[in-house]
């Protein structure tokens, strides 16, 4: 597999929340913003591609009874250098994130990485696979984040661009759910090549966006 393709596949055909359904517990839990959805994104994208590295390091020198507790050892110090890291810059956003930053180290992304590639590849290869999931993830968490963002408080990262409160139910845990949903349909139909159905979605999820801002009388 080509240098591009290991790193583009994280992106849509493989992508981590939208077709292999792995990290949804942060998916859901931090993506009430698009500035909380990207900055988890970020801080799993470091551990993923450090301990990635660090995994096609030392594979040959991890007894295989022992294998996954050491990767989750290695996983779990990367974890520690950025919960440090944030509590010691951007405390407000680590309080924000609470427990979800320690929670990385059993995220199902970073260990089926380690298992099923960093383990059996390069330290190139390796790397490039942790920053393309990891990219593809944070892209995910961001889009998520933003979309919710927009329809429950008519903001996105932090900016407000309406008057009034939107949406309730998107900020909640209801809404989360009903956005992932829309992109999950939208990202498998793409991987199936149904051109015509995702226009059909795209212009149902557009009809339901200019009803919300006709509903807030936004909209001429």
């Amino acid at each position: 597999m080509s240098k591009l393709k290991i790193f583009t596949k994280g992106f849509i055909k493989e992508n981590a929340v939208f077709a292999l359904f792995l990290g949804l517990c942060p998916t859901l839990g931090t993506t009430t913003s698009a500035i909380n959805g990207f900055a988890m994104g970020l801080a799993t994208t470091f551990v993923l591609v450090m301990s990635n590295i660090v995994v096609s390091m030392v594979k040959n020198f991890i007894p295989d009874k022992v294998r996954i507790p050491a990767f989750i050892v290695i996983i779990a110090t990367f974890v520690t250098i950025v919960e440090l890291t944030m509590q010691a810059f951007v405390p407000d956003l680590f309080e924000v994130l609470g427990l979800f930053i320690p929670l990385i180290v059993v995220n199902c992304i970073i260990l089926g990485r380690a298992e099923a590639f960093a383990s059996k590849n390069n330290v190139l290869d390796s790397s490039i696979d942790g920053l393309g999931m990891g990219l593809g993830f944070a892209m995910a968490l961001t889009i998520l984040g933003a979309i919710r963002e927009m329809l429950g408080s008519g903001a996105i990262f932090g900016f407000k661009f309406i008057t009034g409160d939107g949406m309730l139910a998107f900020v909640l845990a209801p809404g989360a759910f009903i956005v992932l949903g829309y992109l999950i349909a939208i990202t498998q139909l793409i991987n199936k090549g149904d051109k015509k159905t995702v226009l059909e979605v795209l212009s149902g999820v557009w009809k339901i966006a200019r009803s919300f801002l006709k509903f807030l009388n936004f909209s001429k």
